[in-house]
């Protein structure tokens, strides 16, 4: 039997830290080995028993989370996830700790924050373990059983044809998960202005995925903005499907594409989901796509990047050696789903190639 993941809990709130240390510990392929009120206190821990992951709050006493995280990787990196009720106001700030290298975010709630962590506990537990498998430095990957869950079968039907043999504007879907964050950052930055439209599934919590576009479309020669039901996808626009509640799909509308931006259960244990993403551009965009998977934990997406090949589309799948997780990607590897194994560097240069008429 593989050792259990050993977690250190960092939270000022006493409620959260029961919480926390309740809903991991239910897991046998978990252990919580401490509970923390501070940074200080929990680097008296790390320096008797070193923990596997990290669950960290932003605002503490003594110190704060992101100035702890920083400290923490120049140190000795330990994979680490954010967990703070910090959305509106505290949105960026967060996705700075993503920046100092933090592997994930768990959204907690201003009030009823016990209630809403034992109600989230599945995804609470699912983002430890990829936080375990996170590569900082020669940390060792851990494997677990998926859990049951629902296909895109349960969103959108199978391709049953070939979508339209050829159109004037070729469109890009690309998929990620944990690491994408920054993934996604290296890729759009190099792209040029007059790129291909680009419709992204980014595993994220509500809230976070427009903080994420808006710190995009500042670093970026294209426009990156959170998709809106009925977006047109566009030369020069990245679209990131919002966070949480509804899945995104790529339909066509006469001589345009367009974002369709609607609710649904929860795919591949995701929403939005990658595969439902890939599976709407297999069906409407066919060989005038070209799909992209990254770095993250799962499955989500390899299914969907094997439909958009079988229609005709062009498929690329991250290389182990810089993916922060290489779950996704090798399970698309594995289905034969990817025309090409590519290093995060090359990405965007393959991507234009694809779609260069």
């Amino acid at each position: 039997m593989p050792k259990p993941i050993r977690v250190l809990v960092i939270d000022d709130s006493a409620s959260v830290r029961q919480a926390m240390t309740a809903i991991l510990s239910a897991d046998p392929e978990i252990e919580v080995i401490a509970a923390a009120a501070d940074p200080f206190a929990a680097a008296r821990h790390i320096q008797e028993e070193i923990p596997d992951v990290i669950t960290l709050d932003v605002e503490m006493p003594r110190m704060d989370g992101i100035t702890f995280l920083r400290k923490l990787m120049s140190q000795r990196p330990i994979p680490v996830v954010m967990c703070s009720s910090l959305v509106e106001e505290g949105s960026d700030t967060l996705l700075q700790a993503l920046d100092a290298g933090a592997v994930d975010v768990i959204l907690k709630p201003r009030v009823g924050v016990a209630d809403h962590l034992a109600e989230a506990h599945l995804m609470i537990r699912e983002t430890v373990k990829g936080a375990a498998r996170a590569r900082l430095g020669a940390r060792r990957q851990r494997t677990t059983a998926p859990a049951q869950k629902l296909t895109a079968d349960a969103v959108l039907p199978p391709p049953t044809g070939r979508a339209m043999s050829r159109t004037t504007e070729m469109v890009v879907a690309i998929g990620a998960s944990t690491g994408g964050t920054e993934a996604l950052r290296e890729v759009l930055e190099a792209l040029p202005a007059n790129s291909p439209g680009i419709v992204i599934v980014q595993h994220m919590p509500e809230s976070f995925t427009r903080a994420f576009a808006r710190r995009l479309d500042g670093l970026c020669q294209i426009d990156v903005k959170e998709a809106e039901d009925g977006d047109t996808v566009m030369r020069g626009r990245a679209l990131i499907a919002p966070g949480g509640l509804r899945h995104t799909m790529l339909e066509r509308q006469g001589a345009r594409y367009v974002v369709s931006v609607r609710e649904g259960p929860l795919v591949s244990r995701h929403r939005p989901s990658v595969d439902v993403l890939f599976r709407s551009a297999a069906r409407n965009a066919g060989a005038n796509a070209v799909g992209i998977i990254l770095t993250g934990m799962g499955d989500d997406g390899a299914r969907g990047l094997l439909e958009m090949k079988q229609a005709g589309a062009r498929t690329f799948a991250q290389d182990e050696a810089t993916s922060i997780v290489f779950g996704m990607p090798k399970e698309a590897i594995a289905r034969g789903a990817a025309d090409k194994v590519i290093p995060l560097g090359s990405v965007a240069r393959e991507l234009l190639h694809a779609t260069a008429r």
